[in-house]
């Protein structure tokens, strides 16, 4: 029987796109703007918002096509979807049963866009606008579109190979973290830094941020449920359900050592977020407790560890986002249950040891893959272009140097 739409599930992901888009600008961009010195907030707010202009494009005229379109050897789409010919207002079956195929195509879309935008966190203060467009686009098309293929396109090898990721933690948030610590490796650290000042400047920008982040990722999670149903329900109790319990462990063990600062607590809630991803539509709301609760203290000890070795990952992406992602997907492969969606697996905790041997693999791969691959496209962009700006613009500020502007008078 051939596939028919379903108006209230194509309402459902047409929304949950419009949440996801907002994760990028405004949410993502004031998160990471207020964490930055006033000098620099315009320059890290725009990084956020040009990959909507970028990515976009990019999705429309090959991304799409390369990350879903007709598999070539499990490793890549085929590029017979070129300008989405052919992605139209019919399901396409392996993707949306009730959806338009063209409405799966806007969803993804928005995931591919937010995946670069979060390695920003990592390099504002120092890089070269001009350069980082490069990389993105490069990025984009070499690294996470053939990772979005292998783990959720059709015929993909780790979806074949039975890989869980329910809305992005390896694709996304993996991807962007471990990425996001080759890049600070090649990028190099602040001036400056660790020795001067560099707090935040604005930590109510943050918490706004922190608060949309965690209103549009229930669109990033439930929506990947691609319907309006039960499963979109827990993915949704479990999303929030993960946040909360990462906010409290945060602020829990952030006291220990001090002070529970505001700018943690919702540092933690966003680590939940980012650990319940790979896992929402996968787990009970109890294993989302314990996954929101472990992912918060790793995230906040891999925090002090960078710190520990100098390394400057200015917003810290590879602790909140790697790390964050990392153990989500891992602990999938602990309380993931059939119970919960059928289409999936039955973790360790469940009695299938196996699945937490194919999270491992998955996971693995994906941090070598983009590691390596951004390491290199760095290095060459760095030699063809240069990756950071010069130590009197860097001086300035980016907001001057780069855009001309200044965020206030």
């Amino acid at each position: 029987m051939e596939p028919s739409i379903n108006s209230g599930d194509t309402a459902w992901v047409l929304i949950s796109s419009a949440l996801v888009l907002m994760m990028t600008a405004p949410a993502l961009a004031f998160f990471y703007g207020g964490m930055v010195r006033k000098k620099n907030v315009l320059s890290t707010l725009n990084l956020s918002f040009i990959m909507i202009g970028l990515i976009s494009v990019q999705w429309v005229l090959f991304g799409y096509s390369l990350a879903f379109g007709p598999d070539v050897k499990g490793l890549v789409g085929d590029l017979s979807w070129a300008g989405l010919a052919g992605v139209g207002p019919k399901p396409f079956d392996a993707y949306s049963k009730t959806i338009p195929h063209l409405v799966f195509c806007i969803f993804q879309m928005m995931f591919a866009i937010i995946t670069p935008a979060l390695i920003t966190g990592t390099i504002v203060d120092r890089v070269r606008f001009k350069t980082f467009l490069i990389f993105s686009l490069l990025w984009a098309t070499v690294v996470y579109d053939p990772l979005a293929h292998w783990v959720w396109g059709d015929g993909g090898w780790l979806k074949t190979l039975g890989a869980l990721d329910f809305a992005g933690g390896t694709v996304v948030h993996v991807a962007a973290g471990f990425s996001a610590l080759a890049f600070a490796l090649a990028l190099g650290p602040r001036k400056g830094y660790p020795s001067a000042p560099m707090e935040p400047h604005n930590i109510p920008f943050v918490v706004l941020g922190a608060g949309l982040l965690w209103m549009g990722w229930f669109g990033f999670n439930a929506g990947s449920s691609l319907a309006a149903d039960g499963l979109a329900a827990y993915a949704f109790i479990n999303t929030n359900t993960a946040a909360a319990a990462a906010a409290l462990s945060w602020m829990l063990v952030s006291w220990g050592h001090d002070k529970p600062s505001v700018l943690g607590i919702a540092t933690g809630a966003v680590v939940g977020l980012v650990a319940i991803t790979p896992a929402a539509g996968f787990v009970t709301p109890m294993g989302a407790i314990v996954i929101g609760a472990v992912a918060a203290p790793i995230s906040f000890y891999c925090m002090r560890l960078r710190q520990k070795f100098g390394l400057d990952d200015s917003l810290d992406v590879w602790a909140c986002h790697g790390m964050g992602g990392l153990t989500g997907a891992l602990m999938t492969g602990l309380f993931a249950t059939k119970t919960i969606n059928e289409a999936g697996a039955d973790g360790l905790f469940y009695g299938n040891p196996g699945q937490l041997v194919t999270q491992i693999i998955a996971c693995a791969t994906t941090i070598v893959f983009v590691f390596v691959a951004t390491y290199i496209l760095t290095k060459i962009l760095d030699a063809i272009f240069g990756l950071r700006v010069t130590a009197p613009e860097e001086e300035v500020g980016l907001d001057l140097s780069e855009h001309g502007e200044r965020a206030y008078s």
